[in-house]
């Protein structure tokens, strides 16, 4: 779903000089995002419980008071249904891959120029995903560039599969048991030719797919 017209969006991030150049794109380019700042995570969450309307999350894994993945499941439990992107100096494979097995809707290197960090916000803020374009080129894809035949309901998983929800979320959200979400995501992994929620994500991205 698109979240362009007046999305909440919350940046977590310590460096003052990224946070503050970020901070002057978003309100240049995308004068309907609300933009909220923190500096910690205790900061951040503290903000996610204050504001319920934060729909996404610009997040660095490596803050003061909390380092890595942890960082990313901390704050996914918080806001379970706000979108996470992630920032972060680190943009090897296996560190993008572990961000969006973590529920992260995308990953955007702190390397990128002001024009990538654009087009990637342009990207998520539409209700799309974004992966570093040397990740998408890279991997390999059973599909091609096209979506293979889903149902109907095997679409709306999809969909919160892309969004970063978890099982027990997507089951919330679409009134299905557990188990029910647990074959419609097997067959979506079936289809796609994938074995993991990053690997569904990173198929999307490749796609240039939008719900």
């Amino acid at each position: 779903m698109p979240m362009s017209h007046g999305v909440h969006c919350l940046l977590v991030d310590d460096h003052a000089l990224f946070a503050d150049a970020l901070g002057l794109l978003i309100a240049h380019r995308h004068p309907t995002v609300r933009l909220s700042t923190a500096n910690r995570l205790s900061g951040a969450l503290d903000q996610l419980r204050q504001a319920p309307d934060i729909g996404l999350v610009l997040l660095d894994l490596n803050l003061p008071d909390s380092r890595g993945l942890d960082t990313l499941a901390q704050l996914r439990e918080a806001a379970p249904m706000a979108r996470v992107i992630v920032l972060s100096a680190d943009d090897r494979a296996e560190t993008v891959m572990a961000a969006l097995d973590g529920g992260a809707s995308g990953f955007i290197p702190k390397s990128a120029d002001a024009a990538a960090l654009d087009q990637a916000l342009r990207t998520v803020l539409g209700g799309g995903v974004h992966v570093p374009p040397a990740l998408t080129r890279s991997a390999d894809s059973a599909t091609g560039g096209e979506l293979p035949p889903l149902t109907a309901r095997q679409m709306d998983v999809f969909r919160c599969l892309v969004g970063g929800l978890s099982n027990k979320l997507i089951a919330r959200e679409l009134a299905l048991s557990d188990s029910t979400v647990k074959t419609h995501v097997q067959a979506i992994f079936d289809k796609l030719g994938v074995t993991s929620r990053a690997q569904v994500v990173l198929q999307a991205a490749r796609m240039g797919w939008l719900p």
